[in-house]
């Protein structure tokens, strides 16, 4: 009996470290059959080849900046080949200015570099890839994002970005549905990956969804993401298009408790102050 995507081809960016959760996914559609093209950038690139080297089948690697138009036309050269069955999008990036309870003294143009990367990217990526999707015949994307329903102080215009990424995916399925191709999106818990380094107080954001997650959270174990974004990607999923399917250990659901001891405001404890205007 094959695997569940025996014989696909899928493109997966956002692997930088074996700690990724790209990686994770990629390992995922190695183990169930599929071949698997992935993508670096940079200084990156080498850790890509790095950390692809150990997965269980062999992996191509192309350097894809998602912001050079050049990048993404050799891209699209490169996979016309062959049919292209599924992508991954898990390419995120905001400058630090961007991060950090700075939201009100963010310039212009470092959030459009949040936004652009983040979110306008997968538009791109999406229509590098379209000629090969469309070869495929039932061809699935899948972009990665975080909870962004409620504002979480500290990641600022990385939230805001999340949210026009979920919005791209939406006009995206209803654009791509006659055609075959879905589009959906994960929202994955907290996790311990290269891009969560760079987030201020990511620790306090990992510790309350392992307090309050209904099914309990591991920050360390991106295994459960990556098997839904398996299903997504798999014929399993071939009737869902435009959805957002949160993999968090059920925290989404939470509208939060009525204990005292619960909520530091409660309790006497102020919120943190704004940081100074630059």
């Amino acid at each position: 009996m094959g695997g569940l995507v025996e014989g696909k081809r899928f493109l997966v960016t956002g692997i930088l470290t074996q700690r990724s959760i790209a990686f994770h996914v990629a390992r995922r559609l190695c183990a169930e059959g599929g071949e698997v093209v992935a993508t670096g950038f940079g200084k990156g690139l080498r850790l890509t080849q790095r950390a692809v080297a150990t997965l269980p089948t062999e992996v191509e690697v192309v350097e894809l900046d998602v912001n050079d138009q050049r990048h993404l036309a050799a891209l699209a050269e490169r996979l016309a080949d062959r049919p292209l069955h599924g992508l991954l999008h898990g390419v995120a990036f905001a400058p630090q200015e961007a991060l950090g309870g700075r939201f009100l003294w963010t310039a212009p143009e470092a959030a459009e570099l949040a936004f652009r990367t983040s979110a306008f990217s997968l538009k791109a990526l999406v229509e590098a890839a379209l000629p090969s999707l469309r070869a495929a015949g039932n061809a699935s994307v899948v972009a990665l994002s975080f909870e962004t329903n409620r504002a979480w102080l500290g990641y600022d215009w990385m939230g805001v970005a999340k949210a026009a990424l979920e919005s791209v995916a939406r006009y995206l399925a209803c654009q791509l549905g006659p055609e075959g191709i879905r589009v959906n999106t994960v929202t994955a818990g907290p996790l311990q990956t290269p891009a969560a380094s760079g987030i201020p107080g990511f620790e306090v954001l990992a510790s309350r969804w392992q307090r309050e997650a209904p099914l309990g959270w591991n920050p360390e174990d991106p295994s459960p993401v990556a098997d839904a974004v398996l299903f997504l990607l798999s014929d399993l999923a071939r009737a869902i298009s435009g959805a957002i399917l949160p993999v968090d250990g059920g925290f989404h659901a939470l509208g939060g408790r009525l204990d005292a001891a619960a909520d530091g405001r409660a309790a006497g404890q102020a919120p943190d102050p704004l940081p100074p205007a630059p």
